[in-house]
């Protein structure tokens, strides 16, 4: 798992923990949990530990993996990374000392851009002074709506090379959004078979807000019953920026 990735704004997944906790609206119809559920009844070790069936589920108990700190080593040629498609590493139950040990394993490999996304803002700005940035890690949070935009604020306090902001599922309205400090924006709507609607006003003022202040915007998805089924077409034509990579 992690050698490719279907998510339209990275290439490769790497998982060093699993599991989670609802913490937030834009948790309700997690993708993660279902599929944790799925991969726990074929027998896949990493998801053997059932998390608290009140906010987690069959699978999806937070867990480390200590021999997965060894993947990306193997990846010789340069990938865009999305650490923890399936976790938050920013979790409470995950040990600084674990998050160190990630941290470190990216600073080695250069070659790789790391993409870390949490909606746990709150111990990102705590144990960032902890950490190493290099220059090859990008830190973003998660933004469904404006109770949420005390993320951005955290977020701007983390030294990373690129910082950005994951409005996906975006639930509503953002209003004005302070984007100093802000590098990149993803935005996109909900999927799954109780997907909440996105309206297009939402994704044209986040675009808007974007090209006012020459922060890149990336639209992935218009979503519905599945992640295709509204195409990801926004005003007639697709926005797929990106950040520059680091050279490692």
């Amino acid at each position: 798992m992690g050698d490719r990735s279907a998510i339209e704004w990275t290439e490769a997944t790497w998982n060093p923990t699993t599991g989670c906790d609802r913490t937030s609206p834009g948790c309700d119809h997690c993708y993660a949990l279902a599929l944790a559920k799925r991969l726990k009844a074929m027998g896949v070790d990493k998801y053997q530990n059932d998390g608290d069936p009140r906010t987690s589920g069959p699978g999806f108990k937070i867990t480390t993996h200590l021999d997965a700190l060894a993947i990306p080593y193997g990846w010789k040629q340069p990938r865009l990374v999305f650490v923890n498609s399936m976790s938050d590493l920013f979790h409470e139950e995950v040990p600084t000392e674990f998050i160190e040990a990630v941290f470190e394993v990216m600073s080695k490999t250069p070659r790789h851009t790391y993409q870390l996304l949490t909606k746990r803002s709150r111990r990102l700005r705590q144990v960032a002074p902890k950490l190493d940035w290099p220059a090859n890690i990008w830190v973003g949070v998660s933004v469904e709506s404006t109770k949420y935009r005390f993320r951005i604020d955290h977020l701007r306090e983390v030294p990373a090379a690129v910082r950005f902001v994951s409005a996906e599922p975006l639930l509503g309205p953002l209003g004005e959004l302070d984007l100093s400090g802000i590098d990149w924006v993803i935005a996109g709507g909900e999927s799954g078979p109780n997907a909440r609607p996105m309206d297009i006003s939402w994704g044209r003022d986040l675009r808007d807000q974007c090209l006012g202040a020459r922060v890149k915007f990336f639209f992935k998805q218009w979503g519905g019953r599945t992640p295709k089924a509204g195409g990801r077409e926004l005003d007639g034509r697709t926005w797929d920026q990106l950040p520059a990579r680091a050279v490692g």
